[in-house]
């Protein structure tokens, strides 16, 4: 995968350019208990995700981490350079689970700028659509997503 460029140095409204994509500089390798807590803590109780007996008979041979886990990962992952200075996140729509995601898998995250809007209504911040897609340390996608945030202007900085 080719980015723009990788780990932002800052992240107002006014760093980000629509068509730019962003490599983020973390990744994260699915241990079981990311899997096992969240969607023991939900109820999620698909065999898939849980009986390892029952999962090795379905199509993907082993167990699947849920896909809500894979999702707010790629979001974590992306969120240090997309939202770091966000003032509020808007919306989050078209997410799609592309590959199956198993313990041990490595994923890093993606994002592209789809589109900047500034908000009369607002001097604190500008919109921003991405796209965030997660993927594997082999390159295939396992998820994407379109995510819209209220980003602060870098002249509504506050320094600590």
């Amino acid at each position: 995968m080719s980015a723009s460029r990788t780990t932002l140095d800052t992240n107002y409204y006014e760093d980000f350019t629509v068509g730019e994509v962003i490599k983020h500089g973390r990744g994260k390798t699915l241990d079981p208990l990311e899997n096992v807590l969240i969607t023991n803590l939900v109820m999620n109780t698909s065999s898939a995700h849980f009986n390892e007996h029952l999962a090795s008979q379905m199509p993907f041979g082993r167990r699947v981490v849920f896909g809500g886990v894979t999702f707010a990962l790629m979001v974590g992952l992306a969120s240090q350079d997309t939202s770091e200075n966000a003032l509020a996140e808007i919306s989050v729509e078209k997410i799609a689970f592309k590959a199956p995601v198993h313990h041990g898998t490595n994923i890093y995250a993606y994002s592209e700028v789809l589109e900047k809007q500034d908000t009369p209504d607002r001097e604190d911040g500008g919109v921003v659509r991405f796209r965030h897609w997660a993927v594997t340390d082999t390159d295939q996608i396992v998820c994407e997503a379109e995510r819209t945030v209220l980003v602060k202007r870098r002249s509504h900085w506050c320094p600590a």
